[in-house]
């Protein structure tokens, strides 16, 4: 059985996506999952990029992009609201029901649906408080003040970043990291046991010399 870590934050759509699809993409197969959220604005300032969000041209492509993979997939999408926005407080109460840094499925999905399903403010103060409604059975004890689930986010963040990420989703197996929802299906082969992985491909691809003056 194959162990995923799956790298998330919930202001990304295509995390959502990647969420409602993974079943059906690695379905007959044997794997586990472990969600670990992180704060995708950290791992883009890493590398001094802007993201999506901070190119308008770019920014509407993606956003027109990911309703339409919605709609051709058969996955509820809506944009929000607001978007981007700061997910830190979606982020630590996700995080205020783990004691690991990893949260189960019912948590994700939870925050996800919270985030892209309706079309509405995912910080309305109302809102977020149906959300922690929610999310109460799921809650640890002894973290009144939040300090571990900020604790647990700064870890996973550095952590993920140390070991190659960049961005969400990501997900990581056996130290290779896919990153993005159209990656699934190299994701599966690589599970599947494709021979590519087990050759020069993997690590030949990225030995490419810059052209580029750095």
């Amino acid at each position: 059985m194959k162990h995923i870590v799956f790298h998330l934050d919930f202001v990304s759509p295509y995390a959502w996506l990647a969420f409602e699809r993974l079943p059906e993409v690695l379905e007959g197969l044997s794997y586990i999952v472990e969600y670990r959220p992180v704060l995708l604005g950290a791992l883009l300032q890493r590398h001094a990029n802007p993201g999506p969000a901070g190119i308008l041209p770019k920014r509407d492509w993606t956003y027109r992009h990911v309703v339409w993979l919605g709609h051709s997939l058969g996955v509820p999408l809506a944009m929000p609201a607001r978007h981007p926005f700061n997910p830190l407080p979606l982020l630590r109460q996700s995080l205020a029901c783990s004691r690991d840094g990893s949260i189960n499925r019912f948590v994700a999905g939870t925050v996800l649906r919270h985030v892209w399903q309706g079309g509405q403010d995912a910080l309305d103060a109302e809102r977020l408080t149906q959300l922690a409604a929610e999310l109460e059975p799921q809650l640890q004890p002894d973290d009144a003040d939040g300090a571990r689930a900020k604790a647990l986010l700064r870890s996973n963040t550095d952590a993920a970043a140390a070991r190659g990420v960049f961005g969400v989703p990501a997900f990581e197996v056996d130290g290779k990291i896919f990153w993005g929802y159209d990656s699934l299906p190299m994701l599966r082969a690589c599970l599947e046991g494709d021979a590519w992985f087990d050759g020069p491909g993997w690590d030949t691809a990225a030995s490419v010399a810059q052209g580029l003056p750095g």
